[in-house]
């Protein structure tokens, strides 16, 4: 499998380059050359049917024992034995529960075989990179506790000060690796992302401190996401649709990857907070950006969706050069519009946008802690909404709907105790983490500033 930049000027290159480079030379994101037909394993484990999904992306590049030894590894560290389980709460409405990793986020079940590939592919070679990202919540987190333990890797996460929650910034912020560095930025969490992105465009600065990527723009991070929408049709035994909750566009794009592998899902329900910018683009065909608005559910406080440059590029039917000119329009004007036609071919009948504000949150958090005995997190709850809105109206009625659960209750305390009264227990393995020592470093939102730390922390 050789992979090729949505941009369309990088070279071809393959899957443990992918791993390593994160962002294409030419500012695209990664994508296969093809999409590999799913195969059939029946009454496989999670590990073993990963190893089987992924497989085709890997290739002949790690061995396939050693890629399945890999996985086995990653998923160890789960607290449930099917590590997503499918859980039903009402008639034809599902959660598939993503939270049972080590800190809590579905961001887990990608980064920890994400760190376990970089510590292998980087020992092969005997190279050390610099990681760089930015996160808006749960992604600092998975990616700390995922390479923490790696003797190849540094890291430095960028997020937004005072706009994730005290358990999100905690599970940076009281890792004490020496490898790993949390950084406050002043601004949100788009300027994160751009200052990352820019560090990653200055060639002669990525060269020199060897960076690399565990976002959701390195491929490989979208590819172990695929593996739970599969797992989940297969549980279910017939087709679904996935109602996801998404600021960034990766994890409802894993879904349309799976689908076009050949997973029985029937469509999509893009779930936005007021950061709603996927879900107008659903309703107007333009991408238009307007500020970000904090909310109750801050992963998904962002008006810059990265991964949608995928989709795009596949709307564009793979035209890197056309891809390119829309995006570097869209940065200068915050307007990118599609055509009708091309909508039609696209997005129709396969995704469409629902919105929830924290009102509607709420009410939901309520709603299913009355009926079940249920927390559940902000974000799951807008994914819930966002299903039962688009239930008997965009799908049938009669259609399962699976939400994605992507975060523990006890990540936001605030909310869920303002939604229920109720004050979620945190696993026994963070009972401590608001007690814990915290280390940090604050910045503002400069490039040269946050260039200059990053080159001081190389090991």
């Amino acid at each position: 499998m050789q992979y090729i930049s949505t941009r369309g000027q990088a070279a071809k290159i393959g899957f443990c380059d992918v791993l390593l480079a994160g962002l294409a030379r030419d500012g695209g994101l990664y994508v296969p050359e093809n999409w590999p037909t799913l195969d059939t394993a029946p009454n496989a484990n999670y590990a073993n049917r990963a190893a089987s999904i992924m497989a085709p992306f890997v290739g002949d590049e790690i061995d396939r024992n050693v890629f399945g030894q890999l996985c086995a590894d990653a998923y160890s560290t789960f607290r449930h034995p099917e590590v997503a389980p499918l859980v039903e709460i009402g008639p034809n409405e599902y959660l598939l529960e993503l939270f049972h990793g080590p800190t809590l986020a579905f961001k887990d079940v990608a980064l920890q075989l994400v760190g376990k590939l970089f510590d292998h592919v980087l020992t092969q070679r005997n190279q050390r990179v610099m990681i760089v990202g930015a996160t808006s919540g749960d992604t600092g987190g998975a990616a700390f506790d995922g390479v923490a333990s790696c003797r190849n890797v540094d890291l430095v996460m960028l997020y937004p000060n005072n706009r994730v929650s005290d358990v999100q910034r905690r599970q940076m912020t009281t890792i004490m690796s020496p490898n790993v560095h949390a950084v406050a930025i002043d601004g949100t969490f788009d300027d994160c992302q751009d200052l990352v992105k820019a560090m990653f465009n200055d060639q002669k600065f990525r060269d020199a401190n060897q960076l690399s990527a565990v976002n959701s723009i390195n491929w490989v991070r979208v590819m172990a996401q695929v593996v739970y929408y599969i797992t989940a049709t297969e549980k279910l035994g017939r087709s679904a649709v996935f109602s996801v909750p998404t600021g960034n566009f990766g994890n409802v794009l894993a879904g349309w990857i799976a689908k076009q592998m050949g997973a029985s899902i029937e469509g999509f329900v893009v779930a936005s907070n007021t950061n709603d910018i996927l879900t107008r683009f659903f309703e107007s065909k333009k991408l238009i950006a307007n500020e970000v608005v904090p909310t109750l559910s801050p992963s998904m406080d962002i008006q810059v969706s990265s991964n949608f440059e995928r989709l795009l590029f596949e709307m564009n039917n793979r035209d890197g050069l056309a891809t390119a000119k829309q995006l570097t329009s869209f940065r200068a004007t915050g307007n990118l519009d599609v055509a009708q036609s091309v909508y039609q071919q696209w997005i129709s009948g396969v995704f469409v946008g629902r919105r929830c504000n924290d009102e509607q949150t709420l009410a939901t958090m309520q709603d299913v802690y009355q009926q079940s005995g249920m927390l559940i997190d902000p974000h799951t709850a807008v994914g819930l909404s966002a299903g039962r809105q688009s239930a008997g109206v965009d799908y049938p009625k009669n259609m399962p709907m699976i939400t994605l659960a992507t975060a523990h209750p006890a990540k936001f305390p605030d909310a869920v105790r303002r939604a229920t009264g109720q004050t979620p227990q945190m696993p026994e393995h963070l009972a401590d983490l608001m007690t814990r020592p915290e280390r940090s470093v604050s910045l503002a939102n400069d490039l040269q500033a946050v260039q200059a730390f990053v080159a001081g922390c190389r090991n």
